[in-house]
């Protein structure tokens, strides 16, 4: 894998000095309370609108509890099922050929990020916060908001993120203030969103004009995929076909645009080789891989067969993750 140094060749870095985390007033003064709109002040171990009306807990690990009510019926059963799922997801991405692979993955994302101010970030659906970690120092300000507390205290607890603030919340009605950042990231997190139009207007909400939505998704262009993905998400018990649904080109696009984001990129990445080696969390057989000598040299022989696959003219769409970047104007 190449040093971290040459990954992020193109993107700011920020000093020692502009990466210390601003104050616990400064951070919670870009959220708001989700079911009124109004800012929120610190009062004790809570957050509450100055009315007192609606008040959200901060827990030991730091994270604040703003999902725990009126979540839609879609967020209340992606709470559930993930809140359970923690600890298999966290392992899968454990394995090293999920590693080598994922690498790939990360480098093309931060392809997609040149020309993105990192000033200010946030991760939606941050899960392990993998996009906020993966930035490190050349973000000034970080907040990451899912609606599994589970994953956010995995998130909490990884070194370096105790300057990010973490939030409990549903992405379709984000408790963030309007212009607050500067990038947006969703790392596998709009598939698990059904209402894509409220998704994808509270980013443009919540972005400053000129800023960058970047996502990375598992989109089923190709009717190979579509076909085997509409197979497994109904039998496998990691997975529920209800409230995951993997992207579409011609049902992405068209919410982007109503949400008044200018889509800038759409390139697709993995063939085969992500199909054995990125699913250890739903094909169990996959999970023998780490036993296999050399896998991380197999897994990164997969990713350049797969990159060549994805170049090749009629299969640029055929790819099974899309990474993508749309700005506000």
């Amino acid at each position: 894998m190449p040093p971290m140094r040459l990954l992020l060749r193109g993107l700011p870095v920020r000093s020692r000095k502009m990466s210390e985390a601003p104050g616990h007033d400064d951070r919670f003064a870009m959220l708001r309370c989700p079911e009124t709109g109004l800012p929120v002040e610190l009062r004790g171990r809570a957050l509450a609108t100055a009315d007192g009306s609606h008040i959200y807990p901060i827990n030991e690990a730091g994270i604040v509890l703003m999902g725990a009510c009126s979540l839609p019926v879609d967020a209340a059963r992606q709470q559930a099922h993930y809140d359970q799922l923690a600890p298999l997801y966290l392992e899968n991405l454990g394995y090293p050929h999920t590693q080598e692979y994922s690498a790939y993955l990360d480098r093309a994302l931060f392809e997609a990020l040149e020309g993105c101010s990192l000033d200010t970030v946030a991760e939606i659906c941050c899960g392990q916060a993998d996009g906020l970690a993966l930035l490190g120092d050349r973000i000034r300000t970080g907040v990451g908001v899912d609606i599994s507390a589970n994953m956010l205290a995995a998130a909490a607890g990884r070194p370096g993120m105790s300057r990010h603030l973490f939030v409990q919340g549903d992405a379709t009605r984000l408790s963030i203030a309007d212009s607050t950042f500067d990038t947006v990231l969703m790392l596998g997190g709009i598939h698990h969103v059904n209402d894509r139009d409220a998704l994808f207007g509270e980013i443009a909400r919540i972005l400053k004009p000129g800023g960058c939505f970047v996502f990375r998704e598992p989109v089923s262009d190709f009717w190979l995929w579509r076909a085997i993905r509409a197979v497994i998400y109904r039998i496998s018990p990691h997975l529920d076909h209800e409230t995951e649904r993997p992207l579409l080109w011609r049902e992405t696009a068209p919410p982007l645009e109503r949400a008044g984001l200018r889509l800038e990129r759409w390139r697709t990445y993995g063939f085969f080789g992500f199909c054995l080696l990125m699913n250890s969390d739903v094909l169990v057989f996959n999970r023998l891989f780490r036993f296999i000598p050399g896998i991380r040299a197999i897994a990164r022989l997969a990713t350049r067969i797969d990159d060549w696959t994805t170049r090749l003219p009629g299969l640029r769409r055929a790819g099974l993750s899309v990474i993508a970047r749309a700005r506000r104007p």
